[in-house]
């Protein structure tokens, strides 16, 4: 039994040793292999130590057969540091080897040592690793006992340049040249209308027409297609006007046969004769212009005869018209005139809203589109614009005591508040000055108030609360979602004090919001007892608001108050 279990203990001895040294020997080949494949990837890095910001530049290099398939992921995960740019794969040939170069270039914008972790490349539809590599990333050092800080420049006012002459003419000379093309044009229309409309009645415009065939040079230049030409259109027209309204339009066939029935049908005399005659020369006509046959000596004189003679016989033929068809005629050429006439409306409309169109748009890029719109309100007797108030007279007034001297487009108007009991235990009076409302494009307040000895009890106005109770008073006045930034303002001479500005989306009265939101500035003072502030609220989309806003708030000058110890933060 003892034997049993020994040899069963050797037994199970030998078969671990046995599974020991086949996972010893895989774990081998696993670890030689992955050192052969790691050997195949070979990474580099250009510096190990960058600034915030500044590129660096990693590589993997792989040795491959040319039948062996690399691939560098485009989209590999650097974290924590970022990629910046991922440069083209650079290949190269030696030794019947392919060598496979691929650089990323990677940064970070914090201070620290940040390790690149390993990436994966894949060889003939394997994946494997890169190394890892640390870097550092330094903060840029600014010494500044050598560099030079130098305070934030306050902004300057520009002055509205010129006119610029040359720029006009850049436009209106185009534009006169337009017009006079138009112009010249429309009176060639007009004059060429006119020709056509003095139209001889038809019998008179045969006769005229054949008259100047006799003076032309056809027959002379031995011209015959172009003589027959004019003499068949002459009597086709004449027809055309006078018996037959498809004259024109017809074969010598159907101009014939039709003729024929006319007369049949007993709408005019026609001599038979005539009709033979007309039939011949056309016919005649026919074979002259399409199969070039010439015409004997005097015969295109004798066609000429002709046909006179047929329009004088037809014209002798056709009755007189009654009055009926006069007052027909006399209606249609009535209605024809009115037509002419609302063609030359239609004609001056449009050439004079082309022209207006050109200069608006020459206006609004010498001017601008706010100050365009401005002198076209102010043109049509608008109310007084935004460009009128900043050109127009200005009013440079005191308000209150200690006053605050500014300069405003409108005398600002006392205006009585409401006071509460508690308000009057606190303050021995206040004044307020105004003009405008607030849901104008235009709104300018002045109010000083000078609170009484037991209220002060010897401590200073804090700018700050007083601050907060002007902004609770735009809100009460319909600003909403106010957006509120302070700095210190400093007077003409010298007053500190504390300027709030932003903007505000503004409650209508009837409830809606508008749609743009409001500028709004407010500049307050502390002069021992006594509170100074500026209320600005201005339309800040139009260009005239912000100048009128500028020109103001540049005007402010403080009266310094006497008698007093010296104001706060006075200087």
């Amino acid at each position: 039994m003892m034997f049993d279990i020994q040899h069963t203990i050797t037994h199970r001895n030998a078969n671990g040793a046995k599974v020991l040294l086949k996972k010893s020997l895989v774990a081998f080949v696993l670890v030689f292999t992955s050192q052969v494949l790691f050997a195949q990837v070979k990474t580099s890095i250009d510096t190990t130590s960058i600034k915030i910001g500044e590129e660096l530049k990693i590589q993997f290099e792989v040795e491959a057969d040319s039948l062996d398939l690399v691939v560098f992921p485009d989209q590999q995960t650097f974290s924590p540091l970022e990629v910046i740019e991922s440069y083209a794969t650079d290949t190269s040939y030696a030794a019947n080897k392919i060598r496979y170069r691929k650089q990323y270039g990677l940064t970070q914008f914090d201070s620290g040592s940040y390790t690149i972790p390993r990436q994966k490349i894949i060889f003939n539809n394997k994946f494997y690793l890169s190394d890892s590599i640390n870097v550092e990333v330094r903060d840029v050092v600014v010494d500044t006992t050598k560099q030079k800080l130098f305070d934030i420049k306050s902004s300057v006012g520009i002055e509205k340049p010129p006119f610029n002459i040359i720029k006009l003419l850049y436009w209106l000379i185009p534009m006169l040249i337009l017009l006079a093309v138009i112009g010249f044009l429309a009176f060639q229309r007009k004059k060429k209308r006119a020709q056509m409309e003095i139209i001889l009645p038809p019998y008179e415009e045969a006769i005229v027409a054949l008259k100047e065939l006799d003076n032309s040079e056809y027959l002379l230049k031995n011209d015959s297609k172009e003589y027959y030409s004019l003499l068949t259109e002459i009597v086709k027209r004449y027809l055309d006007r006078e018996v037959d309204d498809a004259a024109q339009e017809s074969t010598t066939d159907e101009l014939i046969e039709r003729l024929q029935m006319h007369k049949k049908a007993g709408h005019f005399d026609f001599e038979n004769e005539d009709i033979k005659r007309l039939d011949a020369i056309l016919k005649r006509a026919d074979l002259i212009k399409f199969a070039r046959m010439q015409q004997s000596s005097g015969q295109a004189e004798a066609d000429r005869t002709a046909v006179e003679e047929i329009i004088n016989h037809t014209h002798e033929a056709i009755p007189e018209p009654t009055e009926e068809e006069l007052l027909q005629d006399e209606l249609y050429r009535e209605e024809q005139l009115k037509k002419q006439k609302r063609k030359k409306i239609i004609i001056g409309v449009v050439t004079g809203l082309s022209v207006g169109v050109m200069v608006l748009a020459a206006n609004i890029a010498l001017n601008g589109l706010q100050a365009t719109t401005d002198s076209i309100v102010s043109f049509f007797g608008g109310s007084e614009t935004m460009k009128q108030k900043l050109e127009g007279r200005w009013f440079k007034s005191d308000y209150g005591a200690p006053s605050i001297i500014i300069e405003t487009p409108d005398v600002l108007v006392r205006t009585a508040l409401p006071i509460s009991d508690e308000t009057k235990q606190i303050i021995d009076n206040i004044s307020y000055f105004e003009s405008g409302e607030i849901g104008d494009d235009f709104y300018v307040a002045v109010t000083v108030t000078n609170y009484n000895e037991e209220a002060m009890q010897g401590q200073e106005h804090d700018l700050e609360v007083s601050l907060e109770g002007a902004l609770r008073a735009i809100e009460a006045r319909g600003g909403m979602n106010m957006i509120v930034k302070k700095e210190e303002f400093t007077s003409e001479k010298g007053v500190k004090g504390l300027k709030a500005y932003g903007d505000f989306n503004y409650k209508l009265p009837n409830g809606k919001i508008k749609e743009s939101k409001v500028g709004y500035q407010v500049i307050l003072f502390a002069q021992g007892s006594a509170l100074q502030m500026v209320t600005l609220v201005y339309n800040q989309d139009k260009e005239y608001a912000n100048q009128i806003k500028d020109r103001i708030i540049n005007s402010i000058a403080v009266e310094i108050a006497e008698n007093k110890q010296k104001p706060q933060n006075a200087q």
